[in-house]
């Protein structure tokens, strides 16, 4: 194997060295008051939480789309054998590491959902779901196309289905981290042919989960909705956060002194051009979807589209055609924003930003508010959240090195240059 650039050894260039343990309980604390303000406003508001669950999906399913997209980056790698991006991949398998903290954070979800008084009428003191109409008895008897559905949308098989979903990406997620982890101790080449061979396996389920998870979770917000494009529409922005989310990572930590041999203007430059290639095809699906529902003009696939252009959702949809396609498409098109740090950072950053809002923008019309107005309760609950998700992130990533010292194919991603 030729020569590395740096010790094989896991050191303070190679982990985080001690940054976690001081960080993770103040990040968690933040967490937890973000939640609780945001549990509080929403109790105040005297809806039935009904805007509080919705900013608690949206932020939820934000932070969710970034370790599913990472997941997909980890098993996409190994599945085309990849060396280039070997040494930006344990970014990746950490970030994919949180799932098991992510479906800790759906159970209020669920609870809500679970726990809800399906014999509540309407305007009554007793809980009623706040998310769902297809789980209050007395909306679906209203709506016939609502009741044909109820075998699929009921409680127990909706939350039977979330624990399969979870189950499968956490311990997909936790199998890419733990082999490739135990290999920088074993040196066993023999791990890294055992990821790729599970790496067909875990795409097929990982497009399976991530479909049913976003008609459950998103689609079924809007019960006689439907779209059959709808998973890989959030498929795609899963993949353009997770990939803002390695450059903005990688980055941070190359700022701090790590990883600034492992990572180089060639691995931004084809981080880049994936985060560019995946803004064009999140593109491609908002226009496939609204194109073929325009087309046919099935009153219950265009009303959904009807709520989101008026009261104020139509500047919403204008602000992700320009801030989620055509400006990021623009501006990550020329070879030097994908290689200089100080722009891709900036791209990463406005990407995530518009990733939140078109969650945000799948789910709130569906609250029934008389247009956007995210106000407090929608940046606790980011806070909150987002807060949690950062100590889990820190938690995960732990004193382990940061890239897979012992990957049969890390000689390639440190002679990866690209030859200009």
């Amino acid at each position: 194997m030729p020569p590395t650039r740096y010790s094989d050894h896991v050191d303070e260039r190679t982990t985080l060295a001690g940054f976690g343990p001081r960080v993770v309980p103040a990040l968690a604390v933040v967490g937890l008051m973000g939640l609780g303000a945001a549990f509080g406003l929403g109790w105040t508001r005297g809806d039935g939480l009904r805007y509080f669950f919705h900013a608690y999906l949206t932020s939820y399913c934000f932070l969710l789309s970034i370790s599913l997209g990472a997941l997909f980056f980890v098993a996409l790698q190994h599945v085309t054998r990849a060396g280039w991006s070997v040494t930006v991949r344990r970014l990746a398998e950490v970030l994919a590491g949180n799932l098991p903290l992510m479906a800790v954070l759906l159970l209020p979800i669920l609870a809500a959902v679970l726990l809800a008084d399906r014999g509540a009428e309407p305007g009554s003191e007793a809980w009623q779901d706040p998310l769902y109409e297809w789980n209050r008895p007395a909306a679906v008897a209203e709506n016939p196309l609502v009741a044909h559905k109820t075998p699929y949308l009921s409680r127990g098989f909706f939350a039977a289905r979330a624990v399969v979903y979870l189950a499968v990406w956490a311990a997909a997620a936790w199998f890419y981290l733990g082999r490739s982890r135990k290999q920088d101790e074993t040196r066993d080449p023999g791990l890294t042919l055992a990821m790729e061979r599970a790496s067909p396996v875990v795409l097929l389920a990982f497009a399976a989960t991530v479909t049913f998870a976003s008609f459950d979770w998103l689609m079924s917000l809007t019960p006689e909705w439907y779209s059959t494009i709808f998973g890989v529409y959030y498929f795609s922005g899963a993949a353009v956060g997770a990939l803002g989310a390695i450059v903005l990572l990688a980055i941070f930590l190359q700022a701090a002194g790590r990883l600034r041999e492992s990572i180089t203007v060639a691995h931004y430059h084809d981080l880049g051009k994936l985060l560019f290639a995946f803004v064009f095809f999140w593109g491609y699906i908002a226009f496939s979807q609204y194109m073929l529902i325009w087309y046919g003009n099935i009153p219950e696939e265009t009303r959904w589209y009807l709520v989101r252009q008026q009261g104020g959702w139509q500047w919403v949809s204008l602000l992700l055609l320009f801030g989620n396609l055509l400006i990021p498409f623009l501006g990550l098109l020329s070879r030097e924003a994908k290689r200089r740090k100080p722009i891709l950072a900036f791209w990463a950053v406005w990407l995530l930003a518009f990733h939140w809002l078109d969650v945000y923008y799948l789910v709130m019309p569906s609250l029934g508010e008389p247009g956007p107005v995210p106000g407090v309760i929608d940046a606790c609950c980011l806070v909150g959240l987002g807060g949690l998700y950062l100590a889990g992130l820190l938690w995960v990533a732990g004193d382990k090195a940061l890239v897979p010292l012992a990957d049969p194919r890390r000689h390639e991603a440190l002679a990866f240059e690209q030859g200009f």
